[in-house]
């Protein structure tokens, strides 16, 4: 199976009647290739099913869900802005969910709860260490939203000192408290305190495509040599702020891995299948980049 291509595998997907279902709830979700991972996992495994991307604006994400469930899928992804949602309507949350206050991942249970999981942060990690980079030292968050919380909760764990810096203060130090040692940097000043980090990394959406700040390119200058930055974003797969890290010779890692990584639970859980990330599948999502 490992030398057949992404392209010979996907036509050999089965869907039925009975088929599994699972999707991704965003908003705007047509920038997301969890789609294209999925299918690629459900054509390459054999497995009778389909995910699908569903826009869902926030005020209808509660509903949106418990429709979901009484169709009978069997979960979903949640991306921005819909991860604290999710978290306050999960019935049951897993430790690192709980820690985070954040969720990324639902399960639709047969009894009718909806267990919530939080990937991010241990994807994340996963993606910076097959990258070659072992997080450690002292990190720096863009961000407090859901994904910055299951990041900073999964490097704290890792034993790394961690700062957030986010737009809107009050949300910083709402995650402060929420895990506590968590130190916050004002977001005017968090360019000019960057020398004291070995890490760090964009949770936002800013320099997404047809996000709220597509040209994020902040300034690294006082960078220390030895910095990892890395971006959450893949769409593009180069954002302004990794190209301003390459343009000052600092080390990168893409946000591409962190997706993969995350979703391999998700899967597992739906569709019964523990899955592998592999080059073949990184190939074929990075070739829609």
């Amino acid at each position: 199976m490992s030398d057949m291509t992404p392209q010979a595998l996907l036509p050999r997907q089965i869907i039925t009647g009975k088929a599994r279902l699972a999707g991704v709830l965003g908003w705007p979700v047509s920038h997301s290739r969890s789609p294209l991972l999925h299918n690629y996992w459900l054509a390459r495994y054999g497995i009778d099913g389909a995910y699908v991307p569903l826009p869902v604006a926030p005020a209808q994400f509660a509903e949106a869900v418990h429709g979901l469930q009484a169709a009978g899928f069997r979960g979903a992804n949640v991306t921005i802005p819909h991860k604290e949602a999710a978290y306050a309507l999960a019935t049951e949350l897993d430790h690192t969910a709980q820690r985070a206050g954040a969720v990324n991942t639902l399960i639709f249970e047969a009894n009718g709860a909806i267990r919530g999981l939080s990937t991010d942060g241990d994807g994340f990690v996963a993606s910076m260490e097959s990258a070659g980079h072992k997080p450690q030292g002292k990190a720096l968050l863009l961000g407090a939203g859901g994904a910055a919380r299951s990041v900073a909760a999964a490097l704290q764990d890792r034993g790394l000192h961690v700062a957030v810096t986010n737009r809107t203060d009050a949300r910083a130090h709402a995650l402060a408290e929420a895990l506590p040692g968590l130190d916050v940097v004002p977001w005017a000043m968090w360019e000019q305190q960057l020398g004291a980090y070995s890490l760090l990394v964009n949770t936002t959406s800013l320099g997404m495509e047809g996000g709220p700040d597509p040209m994020f390119r902040p300034s690294l200058h006082h960078a220390a040599p030895h910095l990892v930055v890395a971006d959450i974003v893949y769409v593009p797969r180069i954002t302004p702020l990794l190209a301003e890290a390459e343009q000052k010779g600092l080390k990168t890692v893409e946000g591409l891995g962190m997706l993969l990584h995350q979703a391999r639970l998700g899967f597992r859980e739906w569709f019964g299948q523990d899955p592998e990330v592999d080059a073949g599948l990184e190939a074929y999502v990075r070739a829609s980049l």
